[in-house]
């Protein structure tokens, strides 16, 4: 069996059907692009065939993208020149889609040819969307599930295989930018009205044989004579101002940091300017470009490997299916309905308990608003909504747990309330149900003490909103087993999240990293240094917001309410005197944040910022001479990285897989980098270490070179070339 087969019918139209062996979708490999080569040529060259349909042989998909390791294998074959085998693999899939689109016509006068058609059983995505825009005509069936667009933005790239060219010349630029630069799909009603396809049908294939048969006109605009480009090329004067916002528009959200969507933008720009087979070959310098920066390879490692390998399981213990049927969820404040939500929406049937109906009514109604949102933006139907909200109980009643597989603890951040809980929910639900605890600080081992059944005991730490956050970390006791791990992971998996698995220690992995990255920013606040400053240092790295503004959305208080916990548990060691002088200023000021429209920042009454809280000057004399934005960013991401390292060598992370894609996903480290342990590869261990030495001598011990990255260091050893991803320290 081969990815690609070619019928040709009585009627004389020859059908390539795309059937990847061993995938559930397909997936572009370089076996798979040379047959798509070799039938067309033959298909082309045979007088019998009168047009070709490309279709697949995938129920309900036509092609999920590209295989990311042809792009691996496009660099081995050059040997001692990536960079040229890279542009090499590149230009000849442009030449194969090239040969597609012209199909055989005349190059001076455009006659001839045959008309070929595309047909897509349901989702097409990257490279699944680019070989439709080089047929004649895209069929799609009518299948609201199906996804259609070009996410290759999300992983670090872009579409470089014709799909940027051909959709700024089919759409112009303006009405291609949310595609290429937001990574937006479509269901194919939507990518119809928006001219990414050309037809919906229910039966496509009857749809497109009959365009096939009708002899229709296939030269793409493009290649006629008098070709505009729709919205105006970049120095016309209706396409001027479209370049100029759209360069602003990327640099405004990206603040510089992303290179792919710099090399987009170039790609799109000069390409404009340009006839169409130059403007392929720029495209594909810039894919080069792209492809040959570390950020790249990072993203795609993190954003789409890893991520994948840690949804389908990869750290899963052997234990048998554990998927849930019947959560319980203890409170129904924020997190508590944020959870049942999610839940319900999975599938799964949910009690929400609270101490008053009134409140437990008010977490279900969290769902219903959620749902309604949904109607009004016509992403959801009034019977998904009633089969949500059918499936939450909201109740005072213990009882109603006896017979649920799960329970989620979200209640008051109180070893005292949450250890009287499990013990009274203990004593009602199955002796075979899991119970986990969805605590942000408190030790898993500590709360456990309070279970019957420690190995039963877990924590699932879900972020705010958990609606919208992608990570969820799963923490392990000290005595936590590994049916109680699976449990986790299968739960994670059927609410569609990504999880991270790591060992008990106070703040776990996720705010272990982050607080000291808000910290420093306070620190340095104290210091004298601008705000301006260390927030705009902050987004020039890639963070989605600095650490002021950060501790303003999560609150001044909770900030204050942390330290003081810390200061407790650790004693004389506590390290973070000069932080809690900042905080518990900013607290007794009652600038609590964005919460109280005042914090860090002034607030008008809706809560939109206006500008830093001149407050800070009067209390923190500002340095007349304010250091490098070098020194602020290099301060604010070893606070994080070291943070990292030093979970790796303790153990309380066991794979630099979840490190990575935790640090994304859970509190937005620089995804350019494509997380703290793939950075320190990007800039070397031995400069790592080399900084770590500066910082500690003018800064202090928090920043002294862990064990772990010195020894590295001294062998020029990287995390991924060491550990290989799901290896231990």
């Amino acid at each position: 069996m081969t990815d690609f087969t070619m019928n040709i019918d009585a009627e004389g139209i020859a059908t390539l059907v795309w059937d990847t062996q061993g995938k559930s979708m397909n997936v572009l490999n370089l076996e798979a692009l040379e047959l798509l080569d070799k039938y067309t040529d033959e298909a082309l060259a045979d007088d019998n065939v009168k047009g070709i349909i490309i279709t697949s042989g995938k129920k309900g998909s036509f092609a999920g993208g590209m295989d990311l390791n042809i792009i691996a294998k496009m660099k081995e074959m050059a040997g001692d020149n990536p960079a040229k085998g890279l542009f090499d693999g590149i230009m000849n899939m442009h030449r194969i889609l090239r040969k597609i689109e012209r199909a055989g016509m005349d190059p001076k006068t455009n006659k001839g040819g045959k008309p070929i058609a595309c047909v897509m059983p349901g989702t097409g995505l990257g490279i699944g969307l680019e070989i439709p825009l080089a047929t004649h005509r895209i069929f799609a069936a009518d299948n609201p599930k199906a996804k259609i667009g070009l996410p290759e933005i999300m992983v670090g790239i872009f579409p470089g295989a014709g799909g940027t060219t051909r959709l700024v010349r089919k759409m112009g630029a303006m009405a291609a930018a949310p595609f290429l630069l937001e990574g937006k799909l479509s269901d194919p009603q939507k990518a119809k009205a928006a001219g990414l396809i050309d037809e919906v049908s229910d039966d496509p294939m009857a749809a497109a044989r009959a365009w096939i048969l009708s002899e229709p006109k296939i030269v793409k605009p493009w290649d006629e004579k008098g070709y505009k480009m729709p919205g105006g090329a970049p120095y016309h004067p209706a396409g001027f101002m479209t370049y100029v916002g759209a360069s602003a528009m990327v640099h405004g959200k990206t603040w510089g940091a992303f290179p792919a969507a710099k090399a987009l933008l170039s790609a799109v720009y000069e390409g404009a300017l340009v006839p169409f087979d130059t403007a392929l070959k720029i495209e594909a310098r810039w894919f080069t470009n792209v492809l040959m920066n570390p950020s790249s390879g990072a993203m795609i490692r993190s954003l789409f490997i890893n991520k994948e390998a840690l949804e389908k399981g990869a750290n899963r213990p052997a234990v048998d299916d554990q998927k849930v049927k019947k959560v319980g969820v203890l409170g129904a404040g924020m997190m508590g309905a944020g959870i049942a939500l999610i839940s319900a929406k999975a599938g799964i049937d949910v009690v929400l308990i609270d101490q008053t109906q009134e409140a437990a009514d008010r977490g279900k109604a969290y769902t219903e608003s959620y749902a309604d949102k949904g109607i009004a933006r016509k992403k959801a139907t009034p019977e998904q909504k009633e089969a949500m909200l059918s499936r939450i109980t909201a109740t005072t009643d213990l009882d109603t747990l006896k017979d649920v597989d799960l329970i989620i603890e979200a209640v008051f951040e109180d070893p005292k309330v949450k250890a009287e809980m499990t013990q009274r929910v203990e004593a009602i639900i199955p002796k075979d149900a899991i119970f986990a605890s969805n605590t942000s600080t408190l030790p898993i081992s500590e709360l456990a003490k309070a279970s019957r059944r420690a190995d039963q005991f877990i924590g699932i730490h879900f972020f705010s909103p958990v609606e919208k956050m992608l990570l969820v970390e799963i923490i392990k006791g000290k005595e936590t087993g590994d049916r109680a791990v699976a449990k986790a992971l299968d739960y994670v998996r059927q609410i569609k999240k990504t999880p991270i698995v790591v060992n008990d220690a106070r703040f776990f992995y996720a705010n272990r990293c982050i607080i000291p990255y808000i910290n420093e920013g306070l620190r340095m606040v104290g210091e004298g240094v601008a705000p301006a400053l260390i927030d705009n240092a902050a987004q020039l790295l890639g963070f989605p917001v600095g650490p002021l503004q950060l501790v303003d959305e999560t609150s001044i208080d909770l900030g204050a309410k942390i330290a003081r916990a810390t200061k407790a548990a650790m004693g004389d060691a506590y390290p973070d005197e000069a932080v809690d002088e900042v905080i518990f200023f900013m607290e007794s000021q009652g600038r609590l944040g964005r919460k109280a429209k005042a914090g860090f920042y002034d607030y008008d009454d809706k809560g939109k910022r206006q500008g830093y809280w001149t407050g800070l000057k009067d209390q923190y004399a500002r340095l007349e001479e304010q250091p490098d934005v070098t020194e602020v960013q290099n301060r604010l991401m070893f606070a994080q990285v070291l943070e990292a390292v030093r979970a790796l060598e303790e153990g309380v992370l066991e794979d630099i897989r979840e490190g990575d894609v935790g640090a994304i996903l859970g509190w937005g480290f620089a995804p350019w980098s494509g997380g703290p342990f793939s950075w320190l590869d990007i800039v070397g261990s031995p400069w790592a270490a080399a900084q770590c030495d500066t910082l500690e001598e003018k800064y202090g011990a928090r920043f002294a070179c862990p064990t772990l990255l010195r020894d590295m260091a001294s062998n020029l050893d990287s995390f991924y070339g060491r550990f290989n991803g799901a290896q231990a320290a």
